[in-house]
């Protein structure tokens, strides 16, 4: 399958020019079982239309958080319907069953659109086949619920642009994340920001390329004081999956964003102050450690 766009009726317009682009954090975790950082998932939100990336536990209920807090009605659990996945690691796709049955139970009206890299076609049936009994009784039941909420339309992408409508284009870009086949990041682009989100990899030359000059860089990184107190073992992993804070400095010092935010941060017996001292040494741009619930 070539670049699958979504195609609708505005395709071939330019993005609307009344454009306000928000980021929420919605989680920061790592598969580490830290109760006040949720699975890896960011939201983008133009316009009254959300985008979700990844969905990591405790995902909808992120978003219903965000979406009280900062009034994004966007946000709010029967309006999830669009979902991109960087990557099948676990802690970014435990929340995938919640992601497509919570909004539905919550009555969504639209059907749930998913991109994601091979392999997330098969994880949906199985995950629709798990939950079938579940789901018959919603429907069938005395809940008497609409069908459509509970249909999920799954696209397996490739590099280039995957996803257009009237406010956002959406590109997807290989990474590397170890030994995975397929891992991608994603580049939004709004009338008026850029948005680079890294998923999950290893110091990047293709994400450097389609991240150069965006306004925000949200970027995976790990600690190298923590690194350092590992074992060998964990040390030859983490190196090939993940990216250092010295590495990311250099990619930061080549993409040159407006903001650089750090997420899925691996610290160990670090600290988050020790990681940004190691980020800041030897890059001068904007850089925040991201928190669950931050908006930009």
């Amino acid at each position: 399958m070539k670049n699958i766009i979504l195609l609708i009726t505005f395709l071939a317009c330019p993005l609307i020019a009344l454009s306000q682009t928000q980021v929420v954090l919605l989680g920061t975790g790592t598969p580490n079982a830290d109760p006040d950082r949720m699975g890896p998932s960011t939201a983008v939100v133009v316009n009254h239309h959300s985008y979700i990336f990844d969905c990591g536990p405790g995902v909808v209920r992120r978003c219903t958080a965000a979406a009280k807090r900062f009034n994004l009605q966007a946000l709010q659990a029967d309006q999830l319907s669009t979902l991109f996945i960087t990557h099948l690691h676990s802690d970014h796709t435990i929340g995938y069953p919640d992601f497509i049955l919570t909004p539905a139970v919550l009555e969504r009206k639209n059907q749930l659109t998913v991109f994601g890299p091979r392999g997330i076609k098969s994880m949906t049936k199985h995950l629709l086949k798990a939950y079938q009994e579940d789901i018959d009784m919603r429907l069938h039941g005395l809940e008497k619920g609409d069908k459509n909420a509970y249909t999920v339309n799954v696209h397996e992408i490739h590099e280039g642009t995957i996803y257009q409508d009237v406010d956002v284009r959406i590109s997807a870009f290989k990474v590397k994340h170890g030994s995975w086949k397929e891992a991608y990041g994603y580049r939004i682009e709004s009338k008026d920001k850029v948005i680079v989100i890294s998923g999950d990899c290893t110091y990047s030359e293709n994400l450097i390329a389609n991240a150069k000059g965006c306004d925000i860089l949200v970027h995976e990184v790990y600690s190298e004081e923590g690194f350092t107190k590992r074992t060998p073992r964990w040390q030859s992993y983490h190196s090939q999956f993940h990216t250092s804070s010295s590495q990311l400095a250099d990619i930061a010092n080549k993409v040159k964003p407006k903001l650089l935010i750090l997420t899925h941060q691996l610290i160990w017996s670090s600290t988050e102050e020790k990681l940004l001292q190691e980020i800041k040494s030897k890059y001068d741009g904007a850089v925040v450690s991201g928190h669950d619930l931050d908006l930009y």
